[in-house]
C-alpha cells in the first residue's frame, strides 16, 4: 500500500511539473508573438504579408528543398566592390572603406545595433579549485559578471562563464564556447582516458592534453533565447524594460557582446594568453560564434559549427533553412527587426550583405567552418552552403595577404580543406562539432605554435 501511495505521489509531481512546464512555454510564446507583432506594426508589415518558411521535416509537404538540382540561380554581392561600383584593390581601401560598408549593413539590416548606452560590468570570481577532466589536472574557476543596472534596477543581468587550464602551466591559449557550464544534455562528468577506457577523449580533454585551456559562457546568463525575453536581459535592461526599435540588437549580437566583456576580464588572468583565444559554438551557437568573430578583433581563431542560416550559410540559397524561418516568431529574436522585412515586403536577393561577407568580416584571422553528415545531422543546415559562404570570402582573405579554401568545388564528405586561413571540414557525424575536433586542434596549432601535449 505504501509503495502504490508513493507511486501516484510522484506521478502526480511528474504531472503537476509537466503541465507547469508546457502552461510556462505557453506563456513564452504568448508574449513572445506579442513582441512579434508589435515589431511587425513598427516596420508597418501585415502577418499576412509574412512568408512562411519550409518545414525541417522531409515528409511535409513543404519540407525543405534538399535536392541541388532544385537550387535556385543567385548573384552574390562582390565584397570588393564599393557601394560607388569602385573595385577595392588594397588593404588600406578595405579596412577604412569597404569594410565599414560592409559591418554597417550587417547591423542595420540583420544582426543591430550595440547601443551606445550599454552599462559596466564587474567580474566575479566566485569559485577557484584544482579540479580534474578526465584524467587531466586542471584549474577551474568559476566567475559571475554583474551588469550595472542602477539605471534600471528591475532587471538583473550576471553573466556566468567558466575558465578552465592546465594545472600549473603558466599563461595557455584558450578555447572560448558558447554553451553550457552544467550541460543540460550531457551524459555526466568526463570519464578518464587512457589504457583500458572506452570512447574517444573529450574537446576538453583534448585541449588539456594539448597545453591549451578552455572557457564556456553560458549565452542564456546574458539574453534570453525567445522573443518573449527581449525586454529582459542585457537587450531589456539597455532598453528599460521596452521593445526594441528595428536596428536594435537581437541575441545573437548580445551573446557576442557577452564574449568580448569576458575577453576583458581574461585580459587579467595569468593562467590565460589573451592574444591566443578563440571562439567556438555549435549551431544557433555557431552563429553566435561567427558575429561574435566578426564583430570582436581580439578572437584570433574561429571554429564555426554547423551554423546555417543566419551564421555561415548562404541565404540567397534556396536549400534547408530559409530567411522566413529565421525572420518568423520562433527565431526572429536574434536578428534586428529590420531582418524581418526580407521575409514579407523584400526577398533574400535585396539584402545588401550575404554570409560570405559575415566571413570575410573575420579576415585575416583564420576560421574554420565546419559540418555534419547529411545523412545523420540532416540537411537543415546546408553545409555546402556554408562552404560557398567561406569559398567567396576567399578574395578578401587574399587581399590581405592570406590563403583562402584553395577551391570552390564542394569537397567529399570527410575532406579537410585546411592549408589556409579559410578552412573546412564536413565530418561524417551528426549535429556537432566533436568529430572536427582533432582537426581544428592540428590547424590552430598552425597559428598558435608552442604546441606540447601533458
Amino acid at each position: 500500500m505504501k509503495k502504490t501511495f508513493l507511486f501516484l505521489f510522484l506521478l502526480l509531481g511528474f504531472k503537476a511539473q509537466a503541465q507547469f512546464s508546457q502552461a510556462a512555454r505557453d506563456s513564452i510564446n504568448k508574449i513572445t508573438q506579442t513582441d512579434f507583432d508589435q515589431m511587425l506594426d513598427q516596420l508597418k508589415i501585415k502577418r499576412s504579408d509574412m512568408r512562411p518558411g519550409p518545414s525541417g521535416n522531409p515528409s511535409a509537404d513543404n519540407a525543405a528543398n534538399r535536392f541541388e538540382e532544385k537550387v535556385n540561380k543567385y548573384t552574390l554581392p562582390d565584397p570588393l566592390v564599393l557601394k560607388n561600383g569602385k573595385k577595392v584593390k588594397s588593404a588600406p581601401e578595405w579596412w577604412n572603406l569597404r569594410r565599414p560598408e560592409i559591418a554597417e549593413d550587417f547591423e542595420r539590416e540583420i544582426y543591430g545595433r550595440l547601443p551606445e548606452n550599454l552599462p559596466t560590468l564587474k567580474w566575479q570570481v566566485v569559485l577557484v579549485k584544482d579540479t580534474v577532466v578526465g584524467n587531466l589536472p586542471i584549474k577551474e574557476k568559476i566567475l559571475k559578471g554583474v551588469v550595472d543596472n542602477s539605471e534600471y534596477p528591475s532587471i538583473k543581468v550576471e553573466i556566468e562563464l567558466l575558465i578552465a587550464t592546465p594545472a600549473k602551466a603558466g599563461a595557455v591559449p584558450v578555447v572560448m564556447e558558447f554553451g553550457w557550464i552544467n550541460n543540460p544534455f550531457s551524459r555526466g562528468p568526463a570519464q578518464p582516458i587512457g589504457l583500458g577506457s572506452s570512447g574517444e577523449p573529450s574537446w576538453k580533454e583534448q585541449l588539456i592534453m594539448r597545453g591549451w585551456g578552455y572557457a564556456i559562457i553560458v549565452p542564456s546568463s546574458i539574453q534570453a533565447d525567445n522573443g518573449a525575453g527581449l525586454t529582459q536581459g542585457i537587450i531589456g535592461l539597455v532598453n528599460k524594460g521596452k521593445h526594441r526599435k528595428p536596428e536594435d540588437w537581437g541575441s545573437l549580437r548580445a551573446w557576442a557582446w557577452g564574449a568580448s566583456r569576458a575577453i576583458d576580464y581574461i585580459e587579467t588572468d595569468k593562467d590565460v594568453d589573451s592574444k591566443r583565444l578563440a571562439i567556438e559554438g555549435l549551431s544557433r551557437y555557431g552563429k553566435a560564434a561567427i558575429v561574435a568573430m566578426a564583430f570582436e578583433p581580439r578572437f584570433s581563431l574561429g571554429f564555426i559549427g554547423s551554423s546555417g542560416a543566419g551564421g555561415a550559410k548562404i541565404l540567397r540559397r534556396v536549400f534547408g533553412e530559409q530567411v522566413e524561418n529565421l525572420a518568423s516568431s520562433g527565431e526572429y529574436h536574434w536578428f534586428c527587426g529590420n531582418f524581418i522585412k526580407y521575409a514579407s515586403k523584400l526577398t533574400p536577393d535585396d539584402l545588401p550583405v550575404d554570409a560570405h561577407e559575415l566571413v570575410a568580416l573575420c579576415a585575416p584571422r583564420p576560421i574554420f567552418i565546419s559540418g555534419g553528415s547529411p545523412h545523420v545531422e540532416g540537411q537543415w543546415i546546408d553545409v555546402k552552403g556554408m562552404f560557398i559562404g567561406g569559398a567567396n570570402a576567399g578574395s578578401v582573405y587574399k587581399l590581405l595577404g592570406k590563403r583562402d579554401l584553395g577551391t570552390m568545388e564542394f569537397p567529399k564528405l570527410g575532406t579537410s580543406l585546411v592549408t589556409g586561413e579559410i578552412a573546412f571540414r564536413q565530418h561524417a557525424g551528426g549535429h556537432s562539432t566533436g568529430p572536427n575536433w582533432s582537426t581544428w586542434i592540428a590547424w590552430a596549432c598552425r597559428y598558435w605554435g608552442d604546441c606540447k601535449y601533458y
